[in-house]
């Protein structure tokens, strides 16, 4: 049986919800970001302890067939933009329409309709986020960065660094508060009235 998990994005969530099913006497398939297959038919009673469970972590499990797709489109960028050695050199809607094998047109209306934002700015704010950790790593000179996040040059790459962070590149590696922000809040909008 396959279920769907909400803000399930690092490994340590991966870690949090093998633990709560095997605290439930559950059996695992896998367990991978954002979606798990266990061996067993939940019961009603095993569906809500689980939610229950998940819930305090911060995490959900998810019932919404469209809520599932959205995950499904957020664990496709965040394994594109922070675990692939380099990001694909064909356009991110060809890619997600690829992975997830529908239109992109639909990918897009139905994100922007329930995550609030458009796909693209959500891809923007995870390489940016991304550009960080590489600056952090201190590894990567800027153009290596730009080219490593399929960026067409390095002024592209600073201006939209700028443009999100307020910060040019070489402005925020210098800081030593340098903010990052965990997987779960990228691409998240926070109103601040």
């Amino acid at each position: 049986m396959k279920l769907y998990i909400k803000y399930m994005v690092s490994i340590r969530c991966k870690l949090l919800v093998k633990a709560e099913l095997k605290n439930l006497g559950l059996h695992f398939v896998f367990v991978d970001l954002g979606e798990i297959e266990i061996m067993e038919d939940l019961t009603a009673d095993q569906r809500g302890q689980l939610k229950t469970a998940l819930a305090i972590s911060g995490l959900e499990l998810m019932d919404d067939q469209k809520a599932n797709l959205i995950e499904k489109i957020k664990k496709v960028i965040i394994e594109m933009v922070h675990y692939a050695d380099e990001l694909p050199k064909i356009k991110n809607s060809d890619y997600l329409s690829e992975k997830l094998n529908y239109d992109y047109t639909y990918l897009a209306n139905l994100f922007s309709e329930v995550a609030g934002l458009t796909i693209e700015h959500y891809i923007i704010a995870h390489k940016i986020e991304r550009v960080k950790e590489l600056l952090m790593y201190d590894e990567l000179n800027l153009t290596q960065i730009s080219y490593k996040m399929n960026y067409s040059s390095v002024a592209h790459l600073s201006n939209q660094f700028k443009k999100v962070t307020g910060l040019t590149p070489s402005h925020f590696k210098s800081l030593k508060d340098k903010r990052r922000q965990s997987l779960e809040d990228v691409g998240v909008t926070t109103d601040t009235n």
